[in-house]
C-alpha cells in the first residue's frame, strides 16, 4: 500500500497560488525528495500533508485513508513525524529534556508508569548526539540540533517522516553519516519525505524525487532521471545546458536590464545543483 498520497493538491493565499494541481506519493520503507528553487511551494505542501494548512482543493491520504480534513494531533497519532526548517527545540531545556518530552507525550498515561529514560538515550545514541545530552538545546551547533529535531520525531514512532532541511547545518562527513541513518531508518519500513538543497544527499539516499516549480510539479522520478531532465535544470538555472559560460552569459545579460539572476533563483543552491544534475 502506497503510505503517502498527495492528490491534486492546491493553495491559494488571496490571488496567489503556493501549490497549483500537486500529486505525488512517498511508499513505506522508502526516500522520497521533494526538491525545488525557493518559493516552489515545498514546505506548503509539508504543511498541508501534516495538518498545519488547509488545502484550498484536492485530497491527502495516509496509509489508503483520506485525512485532509484531519487536525494535526490526530494525524500525528496515526504516524505522521515532521520537522521544521526553523529549529523549534525547546531552548532552555537540555537535549535529553526535550526528546523525553517528546516520547512522553507520545507515550501519554504509560509514560508515568513506567518512565522510558534508557529509550530516550537509545534516541539519542541512534541518531549520534548522546555527547550533547546534558547540554542546552539552545547551545549545540545547528547540524547538531537537527539531529535533535529528528530524535524527537522518532520518538513518537512515525510511520512517515516529513524532514524539511534536515542536513542544513551539517558539514560534508556529517552528511555522508546523516545519509546512512536515512537509509537505516528507511529499511525499517519506515516512509522518508525530505525538502533537501543538498543535491549530493538527495542524488545519494533518494529512491524516488519529484520536483517542485512555482507550486506544479514539473518532473518525478529516479536520481537518474531527474539529473537527465532538461525541464528540471531549466527550473533551478533557467536554461537546460548547464555550463558556467552560461551562468555568466545569463548574469550579465540580467544586469544590462536590470534584473539580478537571484531574482528568479536560488543562487545558494546553483553550484549545488550545478554538481549533482552533472
Amino acid at each position: 500500500m502506497t503510505l503517502l498520497e498527495v492528490d491534486n493538491v492546491v493553495v491559494r493565499f488571496g490571488g496567489v497560488t503556493a501549490v497549483n494541481e500537486a500529486s505525488f506519493s512517498a511508499e513505506p520503507g522508502a526516500i522520497t525528495g521533494l526538491i525545488g528553487p525557493n518559493g516552489a511551494g515545498k514546505t506548503t505542501c509539508f504543511n498541508v500533508i501534516s495538518g498545519l494548512q488547509k488545502p484550498t482543493k484536492g485530497k491527502v491520504r495516509f496509509r489508503g485513508k483520506a485525512i485532509t480534513s484531519m487536525p494535526v494531533h490526530r494525524r500525528a497519532r496515526k504516524g505522521i513525524g515532521r520537522t521544521f526548517q526553523r529549529l523549534e527545540a525547546f531552548g532552555s531545556l537540555s537535549v535529553r529534556e526535550n526528546v523525553r518530552v517528546a516520547y512522553d507525550i507520545h507515550r501519554g498515561f504509560a509514560g508515568i508508569i513506567k518512565p522510558g529514560a534508557a529509550d530516550v538515550d537509545a534516541l539519542l545514541e541512534r541518531v549520534g548526539i548522546t555527547a550533547y545530552a546534558d547540554e542546552r538545546a539552545d547551545s549545540i551547533p545547528t547540524g547538531t540540533a537537527r539531529l535533535l529535531e529528528l530524535a524527537r520525531c522518532l520518538a513518537c514512532d512515525p510511520h512517515l517522516l516529513l524532514l524539511d532541511e534536515p542536513s542544513s547545518g551539517q558539514d560534508e562527513a556529517e552528511s555522508v553519516a546523516f545519509g546512512q541513518l536515512l537509509k537505516d531508518l528507511a529499511d525499517e519500513g519506515r516512509g522518508i519525505l525530505m525538502v533537501e538543497h543538498d543535491m549530493d544527499l538527495v542524488m545519494s539516499v533518494c529512491d524516488q524525487i519529484h520536483v517542485l516549480d512555482f507550486g506544479s510539479v514539473i518532473a518525478s522520478g529516479t536520481p537518474a532521471d531527474i539529473r537527465a531532465s532538461d525541464r528540471v535544470q531549466r527550473a533551478y538555472l533557467g536554461y537546460s545546458d548547464v555550463d558556467t559560460d552560461a551562468v555568466e552569459a545569463m548574469t550579465a545579460v540580467g544586469s544590462a536590464a536590470g534584473v539580478r539572476l537571484d531574482d528568479t533563483t536560488d543562487t545558494a543552491v546553483i553550484p549545488a545543483v550545478k554538481e549533482g544534475l552533472a
